[in-house]
């Protein structure tokens, strides 16, 4: 099972450089083993709405999100813990929610960000999990 990070969800959707990469991985795992957090999901939202991309963000949203990947988020009791594990990781806030989110629920996380390789769980690009 596993968490993806915005930043994979980013290159998918805007063209970038490793979009090739994420689509074969979007296609490769079933998508009910795959989660994205709250905070992503509304990150991407505000900026897609932001640049005006209402229909992108629908399209996101019914290829990936209905009726495939899950959302999770963490309790109020959690978010309490999110500065230990910034500290502990030297990660800002949205990588301490990921990372989190990875720990609660067992998951690999799957990111192109390299914060996370000084991290407990490390972190794995999309290609390492479907070659």
């Amino acid at each position: 099972m596993y968490l993806a990070d915005t930043n994979i969800f980013w290159e998918g959707l805007l063209e970038q450089k490793r979009a090739t990469e994420v689509r074969s991985f979007f296609r490769t795992i079933d998508l009910e083993e795959i989660f994205i957090t709250d905070l992503s999901l509304h990150s991407i939202g505000i900026i897609l709405f932001r640049l005006r991309k209402y229909a992108l963000f629908i399209t996101f949203l019914e290829d990936l999100i209905v009726d495939g990947i899950g959302i999770l988020s963490l309790t109020s009791a959690d978010l309490k813990k999110l500065n230990k594990v910034a500290q502990k990781f030297h990660l800002d806030f949205d990588d301490a929610y990921q990372y989190m989110i990875a720990e609660k629920y067992g998951l690999q996380l799957i990111s192109f960000d390299t914060d996370f390789d000084m991290t407990k769980r490390g972190r794995k690009a999309p290609s390492e999990v479907i070659s």
